[in-house]
């Protein structure tokens, strides 16, 4: 199956160099820092979710990982570990082709205005795109950034998952929510005291969810 994307994602004008395990991935990552990693959950020695959890640690590589069909658990811990998005095996390379087009266009968007926003402890720097709390930088992922810029552009308000799965990811209501729900809970284990109690994101029940300091 590497071996099969790997020679369609090519055709499809992509550079591409493949890992057999989670160690040999982290150590070509580390080398050759890429732009984006396509990434099997079910990996001989390190598994893919903590091969995910160390790339996020080095640097904001966006991250595309592959997990089975109907696998509702691996899915939902997959991007809670920090992937961007996903795609269903067996996978076709001009879908994931599609997927990855999608995430690097996000990733290479354009910044927005300069603009300097204050929300209780935290402090949103949209020209710089950083997130400070207290003073401290956080190492927000870039999907998780993009989530709370989105979120914060009108504190009070309350987005459907819908509406956040197109802003924030580009993709259409038939597209899978769970991207969402992932989303605010790695977010709230980053800029949340207390991400069982929280005071910056709160959800709407049957609906969506909500920004604002509490």
């Amino acid at each position: 199956m590497r071996d099969a994307l790997a020679l369609g994602l090519r055709r499809q004008g992509h550079e591409v160099r493949t890992a057999a395990s989670g160690e040999a991935g982290l150590e070509q990552a580390r080398r050759e820092p890429p732009e984006i990693v396509v990434l099997d959950l079910m990996l001989p020695g390190i598994d893919g979710f903590e091969v995910c959890r160390r790339l996020r640690r080095d640097r904001p590589t966006p991250v595309i990982m592959l997990t089975a069909r109907g696998d509702d658990v691996d899915t939902v811990l997959g991007l809670e570990a920090g992937a961007d998005d996903y795609v269903i095996k067996p996978a076709q390379s001009r879908v994931l082709d599609a997927r990855i087009r999608a995430v690097l266009r996000r990733t290479d968007a354009p910044g927005p205005e300069p603009v300097r926003e204050v929300h209780g402890d935290l402090v949103l720097d949209r020209a710089a795109l950083t997130v400070t709390k207290n003073g401290a930088p956080l190492p927000l992922a870039p999907g998780d950034l993009r989530l709370l810029l989105e979120l914060a552009t009108a504190p009070g308000r309350v987005f459907s998952r819908e509406q956040l799965l197109e802003s924030v990811w580009g993709l259409g209501r038939r597209d899978d929510i769970r991207l969402v729900d992932a989303g605010v809970n790695r977010l709230r284990t980053n800029i949340e005291d207390s991400p069982a109690a929280p005071r910056y994101i709160q959800a709407v029940r049957g609906f969506g969810y909500r920004f604002g300091p509490l």
